[in-house]
């Protein structure tokens, strides 16, 4: 591993063809070194060593591919739309992850090519800041563009999570909404998704359960409503809740078991330290329990159906 190419990956991520070059490797010797393994093409002219790689998740494999991106283009731009989600922490649920979105500062029209998109907008000085060492849009703009380039239902997850994270609210998506963005393309359905999203919702599974009810025509439910013993102390969180038609769901995502075990714990363990729960829960309201998996959310009316089913009757 060279220790020049390496300073410039902890600098910038990447390195490019041209500073290898610099440091006297040939087109041969490039090519060598990405055919046996030892350099992997993160984009054409871009690279980083093999082992870094494979040891990097999809995020940070997407985090790369912006910054080779970035470190390409011929003019002043900030990473926006779904690659400054990434670098804000987004979920990224089921997004396009082959696409670099890069935002001129000139405001001038960008070009998309070889996986590249750069847009035209108009930024603000409150829409740019430095994340991760790179100039990203901030977090309430990543936001709102995100709206621009995925339907409802992912937009809702990505808005959720970046509020759930405390890194926008939405008085603020509001108010940049409000002052320019009304006029932007493709945002005929942003101020929809303004007024569905919550960050209470701790998961992907919970925003698009709430995004399921929405589109079926369910009441609103209350997302991490708490439930209180008889003396008032909180004893559970349920995931979604209708308290006045008696009826709370929970969404068992595999990874909700896995993230809350408690040392010493087994997956069956959990499983039934969760049955308790809902036991305990249902004891001291009086209400009923629908749990939903993933398959559930493919399948929205027929899921929709078994939640009214449970509504109490005169509210139903």
């Amino acid at each position: 591993m060279d220790p020049r190419l390496q300073a410039i990956c902890d600098a910038h991520g990447v390195f490019l063809r041209g500073e290898a070059e610099d440091l006297g490797y040939s087109n041969t010797t490039i090519s060598r070194l990405v055919r046996d393994g030892t350099w992997h093409r993160v984009r054409h002219g871009a690279y980083v060593f093999a082992d870094a790689w494979s040891a990097a998740d999809g995020r940070r494999r997407y985090g790369l591919l912006c910054r080779a991106g970035f470190r390409q283009s011929r003019t002043d731009v900030v990473l926006s739309h779904t690659s400054a989600a990434n670098e804000w922490g987004a979920p990224l649920w089921d997004l396009d992850l082959g696409a670099v979105h890069l935002t001129r500062v000139d405001g001038r029209s960008g070009r998309s090519e070889a996986g590249i998109r750069q847009h035209r907008g108009h930024l603000l000085g409150e829409d740019v800041t430095k994340r991760n060492g790179l100039p990203v849009v901030s977090a309430t703009r990543a936001a709102l563009e995100i709206t621009t380039i995925a339907d409802i239902e992912h937009s809702m997850v990505e808005i959720d999570g970046l509020l759930h994270a405390g890194l926008t609210t939405i008085e603020q998506l509001r108010r940049r909404y409000d002052d320019a963005m009304t006029r932007w393309p493709d945002t005929l359905h942003t101020d929809l998704i303004l007024r569905l999203v919550d960050g209470r919702a701790e998961s992907v599974g919970e925003s698009r359960s709430r995004y399921l009810c929405w589109c079926e025509g369910l009441p609103p439910p209350v997302p991490q409503l708490e439930v209180k013993d008889r003396n008032g102390n909180v004893i559970a969180r349920v995931d979604l809740a209708w308290p006045e038609l008696g009826v709370f769901l929970e969404f068992d995502g595999r990874v909700k078991y896995q993230r809350y075990l408690r040392p010493g714990e087994t997956v069956t363990d959990a499983v039934l330290r969760e049955k308790a729960r809902e036991e305990l829960i249902c004891e001291l309201t009086g209400w009923r329990c629908i749990r939903i998996v993933w398959a559930d959310l493919y399948r929205p009316a027929e899921t929709a159906s078994r939640i009214r089913r449970l509504f109490r009757p005169a509210a139903a």
